[in-house]
């Protein structure tokens, strides 16, 4: 025991002077190159930290001329020049960084993904679609992948996208599955348009094959159902909703109404919406639930069903329908002091009837599928602002 004791004790100081010397080359070394760089160079980066973008462009600029060799300084430039919307320029530091002598293979194909991100930036979807092709099976592969999906989905080439996110890896927090069933139902879509049923048909099993719980799909099927004339499997089709994802309940709501009354179960479809928002509080299912309360039992239980509603809810939007729905049913002399008021009420929650994206908090005054700022799919439920705002 006394021996290992003492052998640590002579060890210690070893280990101490040993660190000490490495740390003494490291720092050296670490001097010599920031003593390499000119010093405009770190001022651009104090401006990039700064957010100062145009400052740092400015600096960069100058320790470019004072070191034309520095292939960091162009690559920053570069993204600088991009951020900024000038892609021009951007497109011409990195097309000259390709050009360059000398340069590293790593750095060539760093290069070349960034001159992609240009095009792209620019609209240039042709010129970005080939650079991205040609980094396929290189160190830049699952960026180039990325890039083709986006711009596939703006071509809107979507057995292209299908492709590629197919061959993307799937990650703990994000699986393509999801992209990848929108992909069919964007194509669903566009046949049901054209009258391509079994075209249709075809990518919507393919979309509920890719993900079980795609409601766009199971719309789509009810949508294809009543176009073939079989009402009872659209019914079916779109009362499925409820399983699946009941805050889309409300893309059906109206759908359900029209079949409904067309077999004379107005009653029945007036019995079904009141359930569904009774167990999903949801102003645009109000909407629909109002207005077959409306057209199937008139003003007074339309009234009823809001008061109630908003009794439970209470929201501004609530409030506006409320209004709408006394209008209705108030005697002839004080309907001028209410049309009055529901004007001013409209007034306002017109700020308030937004749709929000729940990935970048985009907002809307309609639904979208994909959302148009973030590009992120279903993250846009067909829900209004305030009652995101009243969700504790």
């Amino acid at each position: 025991m006394m021996s290992i004791e003492l052998w640590w004790l002579l060890a210690l100081p070893v280990f101490f002077t040993l660190g000490w010397v490495a740390a003494r080359i490291d720092l050296k070394h670490l001097l010599r190159e920031s003593g390499a760089l000119p010093r405009s160079y770190f001022r651009g980066l104090n401006f990039l930290l700064n957010e100062q973008p145009d400052k740092a462009i400015e600096a960069f600029l100058e320790a470019a001329k004072v070191d034309p060799e520095t292939i960091e300084l162009y690559f920053a430039l570069g993204s600088l020049f991009r951020r900024r919307g000038e892609t021009d320029r951007a497109i011409r530091v990195h097309q000259n960084l390709i050009e360059r002598e000398g340069l590293r293979d790593d750095q060539r194909l760093h290069a070349l993904a960034e001159l992609g991100h240009d095009y792209l930036k620019a609209g240039l979807l042709d010129r970005a679609e080939d650079i991205f092709v040609k980094l396929r099976g290189t160190t830049r592969d699952e960026e180039a992948l990325r890039a083709l999906l986006e711009i596939y989905q703006q071509e809107k080439e979507w057995l292209k996208a299908i492709d590629i996110a197919e061959g993307m890896p799937n990650q703990t927090d994000y699986l393509w599955q999801k992209d990848i069933a929108e992909f069919h139902c964007e194509l669903a879509s566009n046949a049901i348009l054209h009258g391509r049923n079994d075209e249709a048909h075809c990518h919507v099993d393919a979309a509920l094959a890719a993900n079980r719980k795609c409601v766009r799909a199971t719309i789509l099927l009810g949508d294809l159902s009543l176009a073939e004339g079989r009402d009872e499997q659209a019914i079916e089709a779109w009362t499925r909703v409820e399983q699946q994802n009941p805050v889309y309940l409300s893309l059906v709501a109206d759908k359900l109404m029209a079949v409904l009354h067309k077999h004379g179960r107005s009653a029945y479809g007036s019995q079904l919406l009141r359930g569904y928002l009774e167990r999903h509080s949801s102003l645009d299912l109000l909407d629909a639930a109002f207005q077959s309360e409306l057209e199937s039992g008139g003003p007074e239980p339309a009234y009823k069903l809001v008061r109630n509603e908003l009794q439970r809810n209470p929201t501004l939007l609530g409030l506006d329908k409320l209004l709408e729905a006394r209008v209705l049913v108030a005697p002839a002399e004080g309907r001028a002091d209410l049309e009055l008021v529901k004007n001013l009420i409209h007034g306002h929650t017109r700020r308030v009837a937004r749709y929000r994206c729940d990935n970048c908090g985009f907002k809307a005054r309609q639904f979208h599928w994909r959302c148009p700022a973030c590009g992120g799919w279903e993250t846009y439920p067909p829900k209004r602002t305030e009652e995101f705002d009243l969700t504790p």
